[in-house]
C-alpha cells in the first residue's frame, strides 16, 4: 500500500491518530502536512521524523475549526506544498459532561471542532482535487456515533454529524475523489485516557470483546487503506476498528 508521490494533508496531526497516520503515510512514501493548534514542539519533531523517513513535510498551525484560519492554511499551503492529494480530519475534542449541564457554549465548541472543521476542510480541499480529477478524503468518527453514551451527547451528535456528511460528499464527488471514513472504537491517545475518564465510563470502554483499547498505529492501519489504491472501491464507508464495540 504505497503512496509515492502523494501529498497528505493531516488535520490534528502532532499527537496521537494524527501522529501516528502520519508516520505510516511518510513509511508508505507520502509527503506529509502537519497541521496543530499550539502544539509547535511536538509538530516540529514529528516534521523531522517523517523528514528522514525520506519524504517531504510541513508544520502549519491553524484552528480548521474557523474558516478564517481554514483560507489562510489553503494559502499557505499553495507556496509551500505540493497540491494535496489526501485529506485527512483527524482533528477533535472530546468531553464528559452530564446533558442538563451541557452549556450552549460547550455545544458549539463540540460541532466546530468535530463536525464543521471536516466542512471548512472539506470545502477548502476539494475544489482542487475536482480540478485534478483525483483526490481522497478520510473523516475520523467514532463508535460513539453510532452507540451514543449518556454524559457525552455533543460528542456523539457531531460524530454522527461526520458520517452524514462523509455519505454525502461520498455521493457528490464519486468516481474520481473517494470519501470515506474510520470510526474507532476506544484509542490510546492523550485525548482519550484512563486517567480523564470516570470509572464508569472505563468500565464501558473495556467491556468491548477485545477488553482493550487501541493503539494509535492499529487506526492508522485503517487510514493508510483508504488513501491506498487498495481502497478504490470503497466509497461513504465507514470502516470500524472498534475491537467489537460495534457490529453493523
Amino acid at each position: 500500500m504505497r503512496l509515492d508521490n502523494r501529498t497528505a494533508l493531516i488535520t490534528g496531526a502532532a499527537t496521537g491518530i494524527g501522529r501516528a497516520c502520519a508516520l505510516l503515510f511518510a513509511q508508505a512514501g507520502a509527503n506529509v502536512v502537519v497541521n496543530h493548534l499550539g502544539d509547535h514542539t511536538q509538530a516540529q519533531t514529528l516534521v523531522h521524523e517523517l523528514q528522514a523517513l525520506g519524504v517531504q513535510a510541513w508544520a502549519v498551525e491553524a484552528d480548521v475549526s474557523r474558516a478564517t484560519e481554514v483560507d489562510a492554511l489553503l494559502v499557505c499551503l499553495q507556496s509551500l506544498a505540493p497540491p494535496i492529494d489526501i485529506l485527512l480530519n483527524n482533528a477533535g475534542i472530546i468531553a464528559e459532561k452530564p446533558f442538563l449541564e451541557t452549556t450552549e457554549s460547550d455545544w458549539d465548541r463540540m460541532m466546530a471542532v468535530d463536525l464543521k472543521s471536516v466542512f471548512l476542510m472539506c470545502r477548502a480541499v476539494l475544489p482542487g482535487m475536482v480540478a485534478r480529477a483525483s483526490g481522497v478524503v478520510i473523516n475520523i468518527a467514532s463508535d460513539l456515533g453510532y452507540l451514543g453514551r449518556a454524559q457525552f451527547a455533543p460528542y456523539c451528535a457531531a460524530k454522527a454529524g461526520v458520517m452524514g456528511l462523509t455519505r454525502s460528499l461520498a455521493r457528490e464527488f464519486a468516481p474520481h475523489i473517494r470519501v470515506n471514513a474510520i470510526a474507532p472504537g476506544p484509542v490510546d491517545t492523550a485525548m482519550v485516557s484512563l486517567e480523564s475518564m470516570s470509572a464508569e465510563t472505563i468500565e464501558l470502554e473495556l467491556a468491548i470483546p477485545q477488553h482493550r483499547f487501541a493503539q494509535p498505529q492499529e487506526i492508522a492501519a485503517t487510514a493508510l487503506f483508504l488513501a491506498s489504491d487498495f481502497s478504490r472501491f470503497y466509497c461513504g464507508q465507514v470502516l470500524g476498528p472498534n475491537g467489537g464495540s460495534v457490529m453493523p
